[in-house]
């Protein structure tokens, strides 16, 4: 007899939770994914900022799985789906599938603007993270190279484009490594004056939180030097600056955190979306006609009993995953379906910085240190495997008594120019001694300083064999 054979597509939250729960189910599952690995994304703003890294965060999908019989995890990139004929076609051949699960995610939306895409980059994956981080680190180093203070203001200067969640706890943390893990580290710039700027369209930061957490939210930002914009649509941005209400600010990174679009699925399986790109999927989270395909996830636009969208965080996704399990568990073994999908909210949480939190529970909130606390515990809770809770939670407890943050580390890609007179977004800036007319004409780039220690004698010729 062969058994159901049941294809995953994605090994995020809601992807790597529905081949969990099949583990004891009659099926055979091959899940796919164009990365070897499972991030844990609600943390990835850490690694940005340097306070974890991504072995913290990241997981092998293999290991996770290892020790699951029935499942099969392939690396490979989707490029389309056969409805038809229930084959999905990848970069490294075709598998055919009985059930299949879509949990592909979502990327950055630039609203139209995809040429705003290399300058301000967004943060879904640990690529992402660790390019952020090259960017602000390389723009401290880069003031340190200069003693025109216009430039040294310029270069100091980080925007966050978008108060929700994300935002927020990015502004916050960037502040807080400001202001406590760099100046230390500098002679010639004073870190903890870097400007941080958070711009909102909309009317308040946290739109989905209660008016008084999120009126916490700005008190505590701003406590901490982070200048908040609401009200203020970004209107262009472009090689180190950003348009906001009509001035453009100079900038020596850009950080993208306004929004997000579903991945190429709908395009994949011809199937209705909103207008975020998510799949239109039915009460039991298949597709309308499809009953074979499932779609869950930030790829689904899913509404709860109350009409409103389900929203695009981990537990909704992992609530989503396990009830995908029961269904096809179900067909395979013939018994009733499940009733429809039901979303639990369980809460919403967001993290501002050094001992400030807010969290939203069904019927209590939190903030301050003691939301911040809670928001430790349970994100501790939810990573995968003792030896990363434990990690974390030291790092975590190592930051807070030392200020410091011990990932800083200026990480260029393979084929990344070093020199430090490129630009954070890599674009050409005028040599050191050179006038630097894009951000403060008429400035001159000092030289390097000198070491201050003795020089070494030369060492001695090498003998002759």
């Amino acid at each position: 007899m062969i058994a159901c054979r049941v294809l995953i597509i994605g090994g995020g939250f809601g992807g790597l939770e529905a081949a969990k729960a099949l583990a004891r189910a009659p099926v055979e599952i091959t899940l796919i994914d164009r990365q070897n690995h499972h991030c844990f994304q609600p943390l990835l703003y850490q690694v940005a900022t340097a306070t974890l890294t991504p072995a913290d965060v990241a997981w092998p999908i293999r290991s996770i799985l290892s020790g699951q019989r029935n499942a099969t995890v392939l690396m490979a990139n989707v490029e389309g789906i056969d409805v038809g004929h229930r084959i999905v076609g990848t970069n490294g051949g075709e598998f055919s599938y009985d059930q299949l699960v879509v949990a592909t995610g979502a990327t950055h939306a630039y609203f139209g603007h995809e040429e705003w895409a290399p300058h301000a980059p967004g943060l879904k994956r640990i690529e992402d993270a660790t390019e952020i981080r090259r960017r602000i680190l390389t723009a401290f180093e880069r003031a340190e190279l200069t003693t025109a203070g216009g430039q040294q203001e310029a270069l100091t200067t980080i925007v966050v484009v978008g108060g929700g969640p994300t935002g927020v706890e990015m502004a916050g943390a960037i502040a807080d490594m400001a202001q406590e893990a760099l100046p230390r580290d500098f002679r010639h710039i004073d870190p903890s004056k870097a400007r941080v700027l958070l711009v909102e369209a909309g009317p308040r930061v946290l739109p989905t939180f209660p008016e008084n957490l999120s009126a916490y939210a700005r008190r505590a930002l701003e406590s901490r030097g982070v200048e908040v914009q609401t009200g203020s649509p970004v209107t262009a941005i472009g090689p180190e600056r950003v348009g906001v209400g009509g001035h453009d600010t100079r900038a020596g990174a850009i950080v993208w955190a306004a929004g997000v679009a579903a991945s190429a699925a709908a395009d994949w399986l011809q199937a209705d979306r909103d207008r975020a790109g998510r799949v239109k999927v039915d009460s039991d989270l298949t597709v309308p006609g499809h009953p074979e395909i499932f779609v869950i996830g930030d790829t689904a636009a899913v509404l709860d009993p109350d009409g409103k969208l389900v929203p695009g965080i981990a537990p909704a996704a992992k609530q989503m995953g396990r009830y995908v399990a029961s269904a096809i568990a179900a067909r395979v073994e013939d018994r009733p379906a499940p009733a429809p999908f039901r979303y639990r909210h369980q809460g919403d949480l967001a993290t501002i910085g050094r001992k400030a939190a807010v969290v939203k529970l069904r019927r209590s909130t939190m903030k301050g240190f003691v939301g911040w606390a809670f928001w430790g515990i349970a994100h501790i809770y939810f990573l995968i495997g003792l030896r990363n809770r434990i990690a974390v939670a030291f790092s975590w407890l190592w930051d807070y008594v030392t200020f410091g943050r011990r990932s800083r580390l200026i990480i260029e890609s393979a084929h990344a120019d070093i020199d430090l007179t490129k630009g954070a977004a890599g674009f050409d800036r005028p040599a050191p001694n050179s006038e630097v007319a894009s951000v403060a004409p008429g400035s001159v780039v000092a030289p390097r300083p000198q070491p201050r220690r003795r020089r070494r004698s030369q060492p001695a010729q090498a003998r002759p064999k």
